[in-house]
């Protein structure tokens, strides 16, 4: 009986481990899913999606691309990649990413309000593209944010108050828009004071915006 039970508790933990394999490549999977429509949606004439072959388990090896020990996606770094085209829903389901960085390119259409599930979320950089339409309230949702770059895109609307209640956010750049509308300089814009923060306000392209007297 007792040999029984040994064999039975060997099963048991041989199943459990085998689910957690594979419960781990599914997750990946889900990841490099969502990388690959991303990818269908930019034109590449760099080849740096060159690496990135679908048909591998994970998206670990893809060049551009970080993951952590459960294979998960934590980053992806494709600045300075000369990408055209528009980002993908998709792109809310990397459930792990820290890092998305796709400053300097030519990426056009808005930014999706999809980009506000990634919880894990702390440094988003989508400077320097075409980016258009309005900066997603959504954003404000990412409470683990330290950095946002929006800057050198041609966004309009106002910066939305959930993004300025985010005390968590230590850069916020939104400078060389069309944006518009008051400035705060108090209630829900204090935690950006310039003795704090970083922050970088042009809501019409005309020069860097005054707050308190002060040039920022």
């Amino acid at each position: 009986m007792v040999i029984a039970g040994d064999v039975a508790t060997g099963i048991l933990v041989v199943a459990l481990s085998a689910a957690l394999l594979l419960s781990s490549l599914v997750s990946s999977n889900s990841d490099a899913d969502a990388l690959a429509v991303f990818r269908q949606s930019l034109s590449d004439p760099g080849g740096k999606f060159d690496s990135w072959d679908p048909t591998l388990d994970t998206p670990c090896t893809w060049f551009h691309i970080t993951c952590n020990q459960e294979n998960r996606v934590t980053r992806v770094d494709l600045g300075h990649s000369n990408l055209s085209g528009h980002l993908v829903p998709e792109l809310g389901n990397i459930e792990f990413l820290q890092f998305l960085e796709l400053h300097h390119n030519n990426i056009q259409g808005t930014i999706p309000v999809e980009l506000g599930n990634l919880k894990n979320l702390v440094d988003l950089s989508l400077n320097h593209n075409s980016f258009s339409g309005v900066i997603p309230p959504t954003l404000g949702n990412l409470k683990n944010l330290l950095s946002l770059r929006l800057n050198d895109n041609h966004l309009t609307g106002h910066v939305p108050r959930a993004i300025l209640e985010n005390h968590n956010i230590k850069v916020l750049n939104v400078s060389n828009n069309d944006l518009s509308g008051p400035i705060p300089t108090t209630g829900p814009f204090e935690p950006f004071s310039l003795n704090k923060y970083h922050l970088l306000l042009n809501l019409r392209k005309k020069g860097l915006i005054m707050v308190d007297g002060k040039e920022v």
